[in-house]
């Protein structure tokens, strides 16, 4: 495969211009053509606009950005792209309008021309079948905004030659991103990887656990996220995302993990966009979003002796040191005094089965959730069930924000809300390594780099927060719920049974 120098793109939209920007950078000659010609001048100044910018800025030169804008010429019409090495298609997601301008293509490009797509959705299988020569094809997916997303996926359909994908990974390297390889396979690594976050804060907010602000507020606070799941639907916008939810579901023959939420199918409806349009579970004013007050800390004369359960041995070292630095009266006793506080510790448990399993007073029986860090000024999270007392509930919410940290209360779920989702998401990135879609590290690379989760991606995260606790965490919830969106990933079970890294390839491979 010849290296890659001129590039053509066809579709002059946010992702064609985003493209065309970085390749003229990287001094690649660059073709930029769209059937609407206004659209090719609009990119063209656009571009040049974006160029100023940054020489204003400090971060190009004058030399540089002439340098770039001689690059970047345009075409009028598909038979000016005969020159081309690769050709990046960023056109409407329609495979029957796709196929047809490959084919298109077939018939002015060199045989040796790549011949790419910058699908989100769409099969490259099925983009490819329609063309002679099937094996040129390849996907190559970027994100908006092109210049400021520093990854794409680079993606082999069945038909894809090896050396068209390693042509592309290197060109993206050329044009200072970070390319991920994967298979074919619906979503392929970001948008796959994405449903966690998503379809389990939908389901979490569904069942009424907590409120949307809430729900983000401990993504973000407990268990350091950039940004919560309802945060993130609301940038990317739901006339975006909710399509795609039901989309992916379908393509994975309604698998259970990616069951999407009536939620986001009345807010479609609704128009309920998100930024976008100024409302979406967020009302966003002069684009300011808006969110509730925090609900003040109950004040109590006294704080009640506590008694921390001892069904969760991890748990209850990490609750008595906190109440420790808190300075709280911890009760020792294999039962809890009649006067004391019940504090649970559960690891994928709700209250309610730990009361009637271990014959608990439901009144005063809360839990805390200890999996993530506890110390002071990172948000802890409370769950009470439905008996559980208001004069209970205050007493553990004041003796837990006694620092001053922030505290949410949230209703009784098995998993809380942030071991709910962080398990479901390296449960799904565990699931895409055992399909073999991506390597481990491209899989972490993808989602640090297209979604900015923590820890260097979902299995770095595994490793981190720990694989065993969040198996423990996911069998617990299908027990307890019944629902097989939890059932473990046979990559993260095996990891955890040979105690390897989430991150580690086998060492013997099947031949």
């Amino acid at each position: 495969m010849k290296q890659i120098q001129t590039i053509a793109i066809v579709g002059a939209g946010a992702m064609g211009r985003g493209i065309a920007q970085i390749a003229a950078q990287a001094g690649k000659q660059v073709l930029l053509y769209d059937l609407n010609a206004d659209s090719v001048k609009a990119a063209l100044a656009d571009v040049h606009a974006v160029w100023s910018r940054l020489q204003e800025k400090g971060r190009m030169t004058a030399e540089q950005v002439d340098a770039a804008k001689a690059c970047l010429q345009t075409a009028s019409d598909l038979q000016a792209l005969a020159p081309a090495d690769l050709v990046v298609e960023a056109i409407v997601e329609r495979l029957d309008v796709k196929q047809g301008l490959l084919q298109q293509l077939e018939e002015i490009v060199s045989v040796d021309c790549v011949l790419a797509s910058n699908t989100s959705s769409l099969s490259i299988t099925a983009i490819a079948q329609a063309c002679r020569h099937p094996e040129r094809v390849a996907g190559y997916h970027f994100f908006n905004p092109v210049p400021l997303m520093k990854v794409v996926e680079v993606i082999d359909g069945l038909r894809t030659s090896p050396e068209v994908g390693d042509a592309l990974m290197q060109v993206s390297r050329d044009m200072g991103h970070t390319p991920v390889r994967a298979k074919d396979m619906p979503g392929f690594i970001v948008n796959h990887a994405g449903r966690g976050m998503n379809i389990e804060g939908l389901k979490i907010a569904q069942e009424c656990v907590a409120p949307f602000y809430q729900i983000d507020a401990i993504m973000r606070e407990q268990a350091g996220f950039r940004m919560g799941p309802f945060e993130l639907l609301d940038l990317t916008a739901l006339d975006v995302s909710h399509p795609v939810m039901e989309s992916i579901y379908r393509q994975f023959y309604d698998e259970p993990r990616f069951r999407p939420s009536p939620i986001t199918a009345v807010r479609h409806a609704g128009k309920l966009f998100g930024r976008k349009n100024g409302e979406g579970f967020y009302k966003y004013e002069d684009g300011k979003k808006q969110v509730p007050q925090e609900p003040a800390v109950p004040a109590v004369a006294s704080l009640a002796p506590v008694w921390v359960s001892p069904y969760h041995e991890q748990g209850q070292a990490r609750a008595l040191q906190l109440l420790s630095e808190l300075g709280v009266n911890v009760v020792e006793g294999d039962q809890p005094p009649a006067d004391a506080l019940i504090l649970l510790t559960p690891y994928g448990e709700d209250v309610a089965t730990l009361v009637s399993l271990h014959g608990l007073d439901p009144a005063r029986t809360v839990a805390l959730d200890t999996l993530f860090g506890l110390e002071k000024g990172r948000r802890r999270v409370l769950m009470c069930s439905a008996a559980t007392t208001p004069e209970w509930r205050d007493q553990a919410w004041a003796m837990l924000a006694s620092d001053g940290t922030a505290v949410s209360v949230i209703e009784d779920s098995a998993g809380f809300v942030a071991q709910r989702l962080v398990a479901t998401i390296v449960n799904i990135a565990s699931d895409i390594a055992q399909q073999q879609i991506a390597t481990p590290s491209d899989i972490d690379a993808a989602v640090r780099l297209g979604l900015g989760y923590p820890h260097n991606g979902p299995l770095s995260m595994g490793d981190a927060v720990g694989s065993r606790d969040l198996l423990d965490v996911l069998n617990t919830l299908q027990a307890v719920t019944g629902d097989m969106r939890y059932r473990a990933s046979p990559w993260l079970q095996r990891r955890v049974q040979l105690g390897m890294s989430l991150t580690a390839l086998a060492q013997c491979k099947a031949q």
